[in-house]
């Protein structure tokens, strides 16, 4: 258990230091930097390498959600859910800790939402309540089908991580303007608690709706994906 564990936790460290750091770092200069569009290919690529890093020992969730989501669909067992989603907080919360140390040794600087989710006047295009939560609640559902799917018997083995980095690229793509893109509670916990207060006050719904977007992909996948 010890492996899988600190699997989890080196994979969520730099799923957060390498997408977060995209976002605070990189895509803070308006002439040189990266962007939405970078920003989401950051996330996405962190997933696609720690897959195939570790994937093989824990299996590569990095993510309560998608461990919750798992252990719905069987394909994960519920006892060690708590000690895999204490894993990717404690390493989500390591990397946001290394990036604030590194972003704060640039003169001038202030966390401000330091790459935070957020809603109303914190969401980056000023999106309502509702509609973070929609988003998220469908992010994290296709997130998950897709996983289920990518790691599925039918799937050509060796590719899944390729098909979920993908697919964790696209929902950055879309979402980002809208809540920052959590569909992961470890990832919005750790920066949330370097950044402004607000963030602090609205991260259970980063809890909430991905977990129970999580839970709804799962039962698709059991009710359209899965094959004898």
């Amino acid at each position: 258990m010890f492996k899988k564990l600190a699997a989890e936790f080196l994979g969520t460290f730099w799923l957060v230091f390498g997408g977060c750091g995209s976002a605070v770092l990189a895509a803070a200069f308006p002439d040189l930097g990266i962007g939405f569009t970078g920003v989401a290919l950051a996330f996405g690529l962190t997933v696609l390498t720690m897959a195939y890093a570790v994937g093989d020992i824990s299996g590569g969730h990095f993510n309560p959600a998608v461990s919750v989501g798992l252990a719905v669909a069987r394909r994960f067992p519920a006892s060690s859910l708590v000690p895999y989603i204490v894993a990717q907080v404690a390493g989500a919360i390591v990397a946001a800790a290394v990036l604030y140390l590194v972003a704060s040794g640039k003169v001038g600087f202030q966390a401000g939402g330091f790459a935070s989710n957020g809603y109303g006047e914190h969401s980056p295009g000023g999106y309502s309540f509702v509609s973070a939560l929609v988003m998220e609640v469908v992010m994290t559902g296709f997130f998950l089908f897709i996983i289920l799917g990518a790691t599925s018997h039918r799937f050509p083995v060796g590719f899944a991580p390729i098909a979920i980095g993908l697919a964790l690229t696209l929902i950055h793509l879309v979402s980002i303007p809208v809540t920052n893109t959590s569909v992961n509670p470890a990832r919005s916990t750790g920066v949330a608690l370097f950044a402004e207060g607000w963030a602090l006050g609205q991260l259970w719904l980063f809890w909430v709706a991905p977990i129970i977007g999580a839970v709804l992909g799962a039962v698709v996948w059991k009710a359209v994906g899965e094959t004898e």
